[in-house]
C-alpha cells in the first residue's frame, strides 16, 4: 500500500495514467462494453481493469490523480442512451457528481452516440474496465496538465484555465 493513493489504483493503472500526455484520452467502461477488443486498438494495446468497483467509484479513484484537460470544451464525455440521447441514467448522474467533486466545479459531460463512442475509444490511450453492471457506464476523459505555481496561466499549481 502507498500513502495518499486510492487503493483501486493498481500499478498498471498508475503506470498508464502517468505515461499519458496532455490531451490523451482514457475510457472508463462498464462490464457490458467490448473492452478487450477495443483496448487492443488503443495506444496502450491492452485492457486495464478495476473489477471490484462500479464506474463512479472507479472515476473517483482515477480523478484523484488525473487532471482533466482545461484547454478543450469537453474533457469528460458519456455514451448516449441509444434512441434517447437526452436521457441521463443513474450511473451517469453518479459519475457526473464524481467529476464535479474532483474538479471542484461543474464539468458537464458531453454526449457521444454509441458507435461514435466505440470509434473514439479505439483512438484512446487506454481502456479501464470496471465492475459496473449498469448499462451506459461508459465514459471518456481527456488528460490535462499540472502547471507550476509560477507558470503563465497557473492558479495555485492546478490544471490550466
Amino acid at each position: 500500500m502507498l500513502k495518499n493513493l486510492d487503493p483501486l489504483l493498481n500499478a498498471d493503472i498508475l503506470h498508464a495514467l502517468r505515461a499519458m500526455g496532455h490531451g490523451d484520452e482514457l475510457v472508463v467502461c462498464d462490464a457490458n462494453f467490448p473492452a478487450d477488443s477495443i483496448a487492443r486498438a488503443t495506444a496502450l494495446g491492452r485492457l486495464l481493469r478495476i473489477d471490484g468497483a462500479n464506474a463512479p467509484r472507479a472515476i473517483r479513484a482515477i480523478l484523484s490523480v488525473l487532471p482533466l484537460d482545461t484547454f478543450v470544451e469537453s474533457p469528460a464525455m458519456r455514451m448516449e442512451v441509444v434512441g434517447e440521447p437526452g436521457t441521463i441514467p443513474t450511473v451517469q448522474r453518479e459519475a457526473q457528481a464524481e467529476v464535479d467533486a474532483a474538479e471542484g466545479r461543474p464539468v458537464p459531460f458531453a454526449s457521444i452516440e454509441r458507435h461514435a463512442f466505440y470509434a473514439r475509444a479505439r483512438k484512446a490511450y487506454c481502456v479501464i474496465a470496471t465492475g459496473e453492471t449498469r448499462g451506459y457506464g461508459c465514459f471518456v476523459f481527456a488528460k490535462g496538465v499540472l502547471l507550476a505555481p509560477d507558470a503563465p496561466g497557473a492558479s495555485g499549481g492546478t490544471s490550466a484555465p
